[in-house]
């Protein structure tokens, strides 16, 4: 008989299925890392929330364990590489908290709009304040929602039933596929620009920590209403007080923060009279829940039967691990995927990955995966992997192909990874290659040709190649206390337009970068960040 260890509150009905299915299982709650290092290694299954970080000792520890299920969309509380290379199967339940997240993000919104809350709180003090709280009605203002995804998707829904302007951001999400669904696809800037109430929908990472700063949140209509049920942190919650105290901001609505439970500055925030909060409470609904439970517990029962799951988030990967030669690749394709995307502005319309060489034929649709998943990840709401990757390209109607060719030309590789992105206005094609294993390279951009490792910050321009501009380039970084760490250079030939790639050991702000482009002789300049 199989064993399942719970060590996190789930619905009644995951022991209910567990007991149907006749899986033994235990219930261990509020168990430290050593306490539970003692109990691992007598289950085949785990099934955790949020609450439960497995680490690669406790997964090394597990010695009978075949799969873990996650109750929820994010998979940041397992050690991915531990488990994969212990050949243990992660799975997790992606659409449970869908609906409840996006109604209580539309909830949140019309609490903002009218001031639910604090009306609430003052009748109940005793007080009859009704001038105190005018409102605003919703018909016929714009929503900017950032990040697409199905969250997103399913508050734009929503929200066009009360008439309701939608405009999105989300570089992977096709335009027509935005047509189809009434949402009119923007740059950030005429999103913050134009929109009079902004919902995030996005993960938290490199690229969207801060997204909504003092400089963005500048950029805002004045006196935009912000909605966070996405992820603590996307918005810079420092700067977003002080707009709220200017009046730039005229309100905010929080489900989450970079701090939970809160420390005493976000206690401010939450405590600013233009602010509604909740704890955390998005995807808390029964509903919810049970929907988790059991979209969870199904997926473990049929993995310790050895039968197919619908919610792999490491099987392919698992496949690919098992072949030394094809991981070095597998994450160079993924950076290339990065740093195309990143590349380009506007909204991606076709993506091409070819694999070059002998040795990468049998490697072809998962390289191409691969790199999907490096694009994709930066803005999806749920994780990326090698599974789901191919599918949610398809819901955002991207076009995408796998090309494999034996030679790989001029280049002095036996085997390269190529990843091109197309949008409506630019191609860009960007070339890898790995020299060793853990060696991945950047070997070539739009027919430049240079040598350089896809990792850290990077700044890309392409220049008028006569002396000085290396050095004024160099000043700039010098005077914001950038320190380059290598660069590459590549160019047609003498006098020819060049490209230089920089790689620095901090971030490169948004002011150096505009900096960079007002040098005369210097163009397209692109910041990226792996």
């Amino acid at each position: 008989m199989s064993r399942v260890l719970i060590t996190d509150n789930l619905a009644p009905v995951c022991h209910d299925l567990l007991a149907q299915h006749g899986v033994d299982f235990e219930v261990h709650l509020k168990k430290s890392e050593t306490e539970l290092a003692d109990l691992v290694s007598e289950f085949d299954g785990w099934i955790i929330r949020s609450g439960t970080t497995i680490t690669a000792d406790l997964i090394e520890r597990a010695t009978k364990l075949s799969v873990i299920g996650r109750a929820g969309v994010g998979v940041d509380n397992i050690d991915l590489d531990a488990a994969t290379r212990k050949g243990v199967l992660v799975v997790n339940a992606p659409d449970g908290n869908t609906i409840s997240t996006a109604e209580h993000t539309c909830a949140m919104m019309q609490a903002l709009a009218r001031r639910i809350p604090h009306a609430h709180a003052s009748v109940t003090a005793g007080e009859w304040a009704r001038k105190q709280f005018s409102g605003a009605e919703l018909m016929g203002k714009t929503l900017g929602v950032v990040g697409v995804g199905k969250i997103g998707r399913a508050v734009a829904r929503r929200m066009q039933g009360f008439e309701m302007r939608v405009l999105g951001f989300d570089p992977v999400l096709a335009e027509d596929a935005a047509r189809r669904l009434g949402i009119e696809l923007v740059s950030l800037d005429r999103l913050f620009a134009e929109s009079d109430y902004i919902t995030v929908h996005t993960p938290l990472n490199d690229a969207t920590r801060g997204l909504l700063n003092a400089e963005t949140l500048a950029q805002c209509k004045p006196g935009v209403r912000l909605v966070n049920c996405a992820r603590g942190g996307i918005i810079a919650e420092a700067d977003l007080l002080d707009a709220l105290d200017s009046g730039q901001v005229a309100g905010a609505a929080l489900d989450v923060f970079s701090e939970e439970p809160l420390s005493d500055d976000l206690l401010r925030l939450a405590r600013h009279p233009r602010v509604v909060a909740t704890p955390h409470i998005a995807a808390s609904t029964g509903e919810a829940q049970e929907k988790v439970a059991v979209q969870i517990t199904e997926q473990v029962v049929r993995a310790l039967n050895d039968e197919p799951v619908s919610t792999p988030v490491n099987a392919g990967a698992l496949r690919a691990a098992a072949q030394p030669e094809a991981k070095p690749f597998l994450d160079l394709a993924d950076r290339l995927g990065q740093v195309a995307s990143q590349l380009v502005d506007g909204n991606l319309r076709r993506i091409t990955v070819r694999s070059y060489g002998e040795a990468l034929h049998r490697y072809a649709e998962v390289l191409a995966v691969a790199a999907l998943r490096g694009i994709m990840a930066r803005w999806s709401p749920e994780p990326v992997n090698l599974i789901n990757a191919s599918t949610l390209a398809r819901e955002m109607g991207l076009h995408t192909s796998e090309e494999w060719r034996t030679s790989s030309g001029d280049y002095d590789y036996p085997n390269l990874v190529e990843v091109i992105v197309e949008t409506a206005d630019r191609t860009r094609a960007v070339i890898g290659t790995v020299r060793a294993p853990g060696d991945g390279r950047l070997v070539g951009l739009d027919g430049y040709r240079f040598e350089g490792k896809p990792e850290g910050p990077l700044l890309f321009y392409r220049n008028v190649d006569r002396p000085g501009m290396l050095a004024t380039v160099g000043g700039i970084l010098a005077e914001a206390g950038v320190n380059i760490a290598a660069l590459a250079l590549g160019r047609s030939g003498p006098g020819a337009m060049a490209l230089t790639v920089i790689s620095t050991d901090e971030l490169i702000p948004t002011e150096v970068r505009r900096q960079v482009e007002a040098i005369e002789g210097v163009e397209d300049v692109h910041v990226v960040t792996l």
